[in-house]
């Protein structure tokens, strides 16, 4: 169908509207953002348009005549339609808008996946993500079952069965409270003697506690933990105390060691207190898209943080880790 002749404009209906509504040309042109002499100009080209006089234009004023507020009745019942009109393009454009499940760490969500995000959104503001936060066992099985896209995680080893790649690393520190006597000391700490201390210990499937426990494997079976913690905020809630020793995040113990709540405890073997982040995703499901930009931005992002801490050797070349696919994540 093609529009009649005459048909008028949305915007001048709108405004004619306005002057019902509010009760002059001026106050109506105010609403819309316009002067009084265009907004009268408006109108004097729509009546030019119908053919018909819309208002009475006078020296204390203009008010619709009634032929007027008849199109003003007819405009309302147009300008509702437009109005649903649009809102329902709206709802069609977010159910079509790209969408990308992820699944992350605790400490990856927490203090990694903001900034990978704004660096996304930056290139696609139009793609919708949905996160999930889990520990990295957990997460791994997300994106197994295909309930997550792609997934973030830390630990020693690649889990198995996924695809792969290496985004950056992460450096842990022993931390205690001022007030243990650890915090004293002069001789650094070795393997050893982490492993044969009781420490707070994250919940099994963290990432951290496996990086933890497989780096005090090598110096001896590790003790039994001071307590299983959900999370790291209740690790460091312990800590504070000075119930026990723990190994966490330098990203996470940060605020502490700023305020001296925990002390930083220096390692024979610090170097080796590191972890990997990875961008984990089906074998047959390659990142691509928004999904793929992604794992570029946080490749690029970690690669810049890792150069600010001294760490840039351990991923100036990421690596793809699993042999059984070729994805160009250039």
């Amino acid at each position: 169908m093609t529009l009649p002749p005459g048909t008028p404009d949305l915007e001048v209906l709108d405004l004619l509207v306005s002057v019902a509504e509010l009760g002059s040309l001026g106050a109506a042109a105010r609403r819309h953002g316009i002067s009084q002499p265009a907004a009268s100009m408006r109108i004097s080209a729509m009546e030019r348009r119908l053919h018909v006089k819309l208002l009475d234009r006078g020296p204390t004023g203009s008010e619709l005549t009634d032929a007027g507020r008849a199109v003003v009745d007819h405009a309302r019942t147009v300008l509702a339609a437009v109005g649903e009109l649009v809102d329902e393009v709206g709802r069609l454009r977010a159910a079509q808008a790209p969408r990308l499940r992820i699944a992350a760490s605790k400490t990856i969500a927490d203090h990694r996946i903001p900034h990978w995000l704004a660096a996304l959104r930056q290139d696609h503001p139009e793609v919708v993500i949905a996160l999930e936060v889990e520990n990295s066992t957990q997460v791994a099985a997300l994106v197994k079952t295909g309930v997550a896209d792609l997934g973030f995680v830390e630990g020693p080893h690649p889990p198995a069965g996924l695809g792969s790649r290496v985004l950056g690393t992460d450096d842990l520190v022993v931390v205690v409270a001022r007030d243990h006597p650890w915090a004293r000391r002069e001789a650094p700490v070795t393997l050893r003697e982490l492993a044969a201390t009781a420490l707070l210990w994250r919940e099994p499937g963290s990432g951290t506690r496996d990086t933890v426990w497989d780096l005090l494997s090598t110096e001896g079976s590790p003790t039994g933990p001071a307590a299983e913690l959900g999370s790291a905020a209740a690790i460091l809630a312990a800590a504070r105390t000075g119930m026990a020793p723990a190994v966490l995040s330098r990203l996470i113990a940060a605020p502490d060691l700023a305020t001296g709540s925990l002390v930083a405890v220096p390692t024979v073997d610090g170097a080796r207190l590191t972890r990997k982040f990875r961008a984990i995703w089906r074998r047959n499901s390659p990142p691509s898209g928004p999904g793929e930009l992604l794992v570029i931005r946080a490749t690029h992002l970690e690669r810049a943080r890792s150069a600010v801490v001294g760490l840039a050797d351990e991923i100036a070349s990421p690596q793809v880790e699993s042999s059984e696919v070729n994805e160009e994540l250039a």
